[in-house]
């Protein structure tokens, strides 16, 4: 049956098989079986098996010790397995969880029970398939971006604002805004360090750092980037994973604004109380780089129109960059930010009416 689940029973006598097979079938699955854990192990390398149903006591090797073997092979770890026993004594349930079962039933089992876990689980694996799916490709467009990155940096003597505006859009094309934001946040960035007593030499170098804090976007699914609404554990999950992708897109350059770029791309979502990411770093060891572009980055996301949101008031967005002092961001950068609010908001009016233009 093509796009069914397909559920494998392996027991050893027929009319369980059989049984267990008709109120499979009824529900609309694909039923394969096995009577031994030879044939056991064919079938689930030969062909895509969803959920496992197994028997303890089989000739050769017992359910289980197959299940033992299942669970220690990473192509096949992930297919659920549920132990079916008429042998309902407390040691068979503890031996059949250490070896991994992800269920157990008693036979015979009853049919709405039988139906409910099997349906539980054909959706865990479903769930898993697609979040393994998703890693493979999501590698796979990392590893080929990267290249086509390192490749085109390995020509560039001293990386231009422009170029790295550029290099930064390709990664965010799909997002709203992407262009002006890129140069809001840097630009903040900037103002903010000078004020905060970096050296001109420095406040250059973030100005053209900071552009790349989230090219590893460019792995984000448009699903999660672009979402109307607020994203579900499992998606807020893959979003904050741009951090480790930009830090793995921009690592190896001998360039300073692109060793800057990986410290900004990786640091800039920390928070000064040890509850940002990917990393949870508190306070000092949070590099300067990132404590700067998170005050930026967020003034500019709160002032901004989004997709899931509408662009807060700029008195609202001070108020709430003064109260993350000494929560979200570094309590001394909070203040030279306030100090330098004209000059803010002058850099977001110049930008705005030069892309409105």
């Amino acid at each position: 049956m093509k796009n069914m689940p397909t559920i494998l029973i392996a027991d050893d006598e027929p009319r369980i098989r059989q049984a267990l097979s008709d109120i499979l079938l009824i529900e609309g699955y694909n039923v394969i079986e096995a009577e031994d854990g030879n044939e056991v192990m064919n079938k689930v390398k030969s062909e895509s098996v969803d959920v496992i149903l197994l028997d303890i006591n089989m000739p050769g090797k017992t359910g289980i010790e197959l299940t033992h073997i299942l669970k220690s092979d990473n192509n096949l770890k992930h297919i659920p397995v549920v132990i079916v026993t008429g042998q309902n004594d407390h040691e068979s349930r503890i031996q059949a969880h250490k070896a991994g079962a992800d269920d157990f039933l008693i036979k015979p089992p009853h049919f709405v029970e039988l139906s409910a876990r099997v349906k539980s689980l054909v959706k865990v694996k479903a769930y898993n398939d697609y979040m393994r799916n998703y890693q493979k490709n999501l590698e796979r467009q990392v590893a080929e971006r990267t290249i086509q990155l390192q490749n085109a940096i390995t020509d560039l003597k001293e990386a231009s604002l422009d170029t790295i505006h550029r290099l930064s859009r390709a990664a965010e094309y799909r997002d709203e805004d992407t262009s002006t934001h890129i140069q809001r946040m840097s630009s903040y960035t900037a103002a903010l360090a000078r004020r905060a007593g970096l050296s001109e030499q420095d406040v250059e170098t973030i100005l053209y750092s900071s552009s790349m804090h989230d090219i590893g976007k460019i792995g984000t699914p448009d699903n999660i980037l672009l979402k109307k609404g607020k994203l579900s554990p499992e998606e807020w999950v893959i979003m904050k994973e741009h951090t480790v992708m930009g830090a793995e897109i921009l690592k190896g350059s001998s360039s300073e604004f692109l060793k800057r770029g990986r410290i900004i791309a990786l640091t800039h979502h920390e928070k000064w109380n040890g509850e940002g990411y990917p990393e949870g770093l508190e306070k000092e060891n949070i590099p300067l780089e990132g404590r700067i572009s998170a005050v930026a980055d967020v003034f500019d996301a709160l002032t901004t129109r989004r997709p899931y949101k509408e662009a807060f008031p700029v008195e609202e967005a001070f108020s709430i960059i003064r109260e993350g002092r000494g929560s979200h961001f570094d309590p001394n950068l909070v203040d030279c930010f306030l100090s330098i609010s004209d000059e803010i908001l002058s850099i977001k009016d110049r930008i705005n009416e030069v892309s409105n233009s």
